[in-house]
C-alpha cells in the first residue's frame, strides 16, 4: 500500500525506521567496497554531532545511498513525490529516513520536514542542483534554496562530490564494475549570514560550490586502476585496428603503357643504354 504524503513525512520525522536503515547499510556496504570499490575521502569533515547539510553534486537516483554509506550518521534526504505513489519504494524510502518533494515548485511540506531534520539536530543531503545532470564531465549551476536552509537553521554545509553513480549499470540491471569515490569538503559554517536571498547565493556559489566542483574535478582525475587499464585497452585495440586496416589495403598496380604510344627519346642521348 502506498503511502500519503503526510504519512512518509511523519515516518522520515521519527527518523525512519532504524532497523531498515542498518540492515541496507549491513548489506549494501560490502557490496560497494567490492564490486563498486567504493572510496571515501574526507570523512573527518563531517561533523560527528548536530546539525548538518551535506551538499553533493547529482549524477544519478543512487547518490544518496552512497553518501548515506560514507558517514557513519544516519542520513535524510529528499526523493521525488513520484516515488511514494504506489510504488514498492514507497515504504522503503520513508523506512530509510527519505521524504517526497514535489519538483519543479515551492513544496512548503518537504521545507518544514528538512528544517525539522535540521532542528533535532541531524544529517541533511540537499543537492544544490535541484535536479539530476546527467553530463559525467560538467555540474549544473546550484540554486540558492540549500544555501536560505542552512542560514535559517544556522547549520554547517559540507560541500560533497560524488562520481561513478552515472555508470552503475550495464545490460539493464546487471552492475558494472566501475569505480564509486566519495569527497567531502570542510564544512562552512553559514551562523553569521542574514536570511536574505542575496546572502544564500553568495553563500553557495562563491563559497560552497567551488568546493564542489574542484573536488569533483579531483575525483574525475583519479577514475581507478580498472578504468584506466580499460581506457588503455580501448585507445591500444583502436590503435590496432587502425594498423590492420592500413595492411589490407593494397597499392593499386601502376598501368603499363603500350609501345605504340610511348614517346621516343631525341636528341644527343637517345641511343644511350639505360
Amino acid at each position: 500500500m502506498a503511502l500519503s504524503n503526510e504519512e512518509a513525512h511523519a515516518l522520515s520525522r521519527k527518523r525512519g525506521t532504524s532497523w531498515v536503515y542498518e540492515t541496507a547499510r549491513f548489506v549494501l556496504t560490502p557490496i560497494a567496497a567490492t564490486w563498486y570499490r567504493f572510496k571515501v575521502t574526507g570523512r573527518e569533515y563531517v561533523p560527528p554531532e548536530g546539525p548538518v547539510i551535506i551538499a553533493p553534486n547529482h549524477k544519478s537516483f543512487y547518490d544518496s545511498f552512497f553518501i548515506g554509506l560514507a558517514t557513519t550518521r544516519h542520513l535524510h534526504f529528499m526523493a521525488k513525490t513520484e516515488l511514494f505513489e504506489g510504488k514498492k519504494t514507497a515504504r522503503l524510502l520513508s523506512g530509510l529516513g527519505a521524504f517526497p518533494v514535489r519538483r519543479g515548485t515551492a513544496d512548503p511540506d518537504a521545507l518544514a520536514t528538512a528544517r525539522y531534520h535540521l532542528d533535532q539536530g541531524r544529517v541533511l543531503a540537499m543537492f544544490p542542483e535541484g535536479t539530476r545532470h546527467r553530463d559525467p564531465e560538467t555540474l549544473r549551476e546550484p540554486r540558492r534554496g540549500v544555501g536560505r536552509l542552512a542560514i535559517e537553521a544556522k547549520a554547517p554545509i559540507v560541500p560533497c562530490a560524488i562520481t561513478g553513480t552515472d555508470k552503475l549499470f550495464a545490460w539493464g540491471w546487471f552492475p558494472k564494475p566501475v569505480k564509486v569515490q566519495v569527497s567531502f569538503a570542510p564544512a562552512i559554517e553559514p551562523a553569521d549570514l542574514e536570511a536574505t536571498p542575496e546572502a544564500a547565493q553568495d553563500l553557495i556559489e562563491n563559497q560552497v560550490w567551488p568546493e564542489v566542483e574542484r573536488e569533483f574535478k579531483r575525483l574525475r582525475a583519479n577514475p581507478g586502476l580498472v578504468a584506466a587499464v580499460l581506457a588503455g585497452l580501448g585507445a591500444a585495440g583502436g590503435g590496432i585496428a587502425y594498423q590492420q586496416q592500413q595492411k589490407k589495403r593494397k597499392r593499386l598496380p601502376v598501368p603499363k603503357v603500350p609501345k605504340a604510344l610511348r614517346r621516343k627519346k631525341k636528341g644527343p642521348f637517345k641511343n644511350v643504354r639505360r
